[in-house]
């Protein structure tokens, strides 16, 4: 049985000033999305465009890329980078826990499918206000 591992999309509302990275993004659904992740997983990292794979301890400046402005290449690279970080990090039999948008999500999928990862998207199909409220429930039961 192998290990619970939650992955948190990064957001552009972020602090003027570098911190550590769960402290970078400031947006609500971030909040709760890394708080849930805390909960659900043994392990959890923050998907970056900037920078692949954070681990939330990483001290890190703001920054402005985002994955819905990079050109298609741009992409491809950005998803070949966070494999070759994932692999030191995920192995066959763990769960992905992925807390992320399809702009994340889909070029990364088949490499956690090929790793032997089982992957679970909760949220998926779910806009930004409907995932809100969904991380929100999560959170008030205990249960969750």
């Amino acid at each position: 049985m192998g290990k619970i591992i939650a992955l948190v999309a990064c957001v552009s509302k972020k602090k003027v000033s570098a911190d550590k990275a769960e402290n970078l993004y400031i947006s609500d659904w971030f909040r709760k999305a890394s708080e849930y992740a805390k909960r659900k997983a043994e392990e959890w990292y923050i998907l970056s465009a900037e920078h692949g794979v954070l681990n939330p301890e990483d001290e890190i400046a703001p920054y402005e890329k985002t994955l819905k402005k990079m050109k298609k290449d741009e992409k491809i690279k950005w998803a070949e980078r966070v494999k070759s970080q994932l692999e030191k990090i995920a192995s066959p039999g763990d769960t992905l826990i992925i807390l992320a948008g399809n702009e994340y999500r889909k070029l990364l999928l088949d490499f956690f499918f090929e790793k032997g990862c089982k992957v679970e998207i909760p949220m998926k199909g779910l806009r930004i206000g409907e995932q809100i409220k969904w991380l929100q429930q999560q959170l008030e039961n205990p249960e969750n």
